[in-house]
């Protein structure tokens, strides 16, 4: 299994020889440099260690720093473990890029989705609202009856109501890839994938 991080920068389309149009993400990901290798016999199971974005020597910890520096790389923005079900066959040093993966690739993607602060619950969760006639005046968006009465007299737990929406951790699956750009390190991901522009995104195949 491969991982790369990158950086989500918009939405596009392409073209195929019939005319067909497709909707893509186009995703600036990599290089990944591997940072730190773990072993079962050190580390008590296998993994690999990847980092992303170029960063200041300033904005990262000593502790990191230290890590970075044993490496025998800059810095960089993030960092994020791969976790594998066998040594890998991997050196501190080696890059990860786009090669590493093909066009039509089925792949996963992990990303932030937006932000959407206190909503509703017919925002939230689609609730489809209450009737605008017979007197109904002001509770055209009003979730409606939560609980019950006199028994069990309470709101269960998981009720679908108003709160905090979006800024969660998403996944999709089975995302194919379009195309790839290995000179400017670009993914070309079939239709839209979770989180904002220029936002972490993590892919793995």
């Amino acid at each position: 299994m491969r991982q790369l991080m990158g950086t989500k920068i918009g939405m596009a389309r392409v073209f195929t020889e019939d005319g067909m149009q497709i909707p893509v993400t186009v995703v600036q990901a990599g290089p990944c440099p591997v940072v730190k290798i773990k072993t079962h016999e050190s580390d008590g199971y296998d993994a690999v260690v990847l980092g992303y974005g170029a960063t200041r020597n300033s904005l990262v910890s000593k502790p990191v720093t230290g890590q970075f520096a044993k490496a025998g790389i800059g810095p960089t923005r993030y960092l994020r473990e791969l976790r594998l079900d066998a040594p890998p066959e991997l050196k501190v040093g080696d890059v990860w890029t786009v090669e590493d993966f093909a066009a039509g690739n089925l792949v996963t993607v992990t990303g932030t989705s937006k932000g959407k602060g206190f909503q509703g619950a017919i925002k939230r969760h689609g609730f489809h609202g209450a009737q605008k006639t017979h007197g109904q005046s002001d509770r055209w968006r009003a979730p409606g009856s939560i609980g019950q009465s006199s028994y069990p007299a309470r709101v269960f737990k998981g009720m679908k109501m108003a709160g905090h929406m979006g800024n969660e951790k998403v996944t999709v699956r089975n995302v194919r890839i379009v195309d790839i750009d290995a000179e400017k390190n670009l993914l070309l991901l079939g239709g839209a994938v979770p989180g904002a522009r220029n936002g972490l995104v993590i892919i793995k195949g």
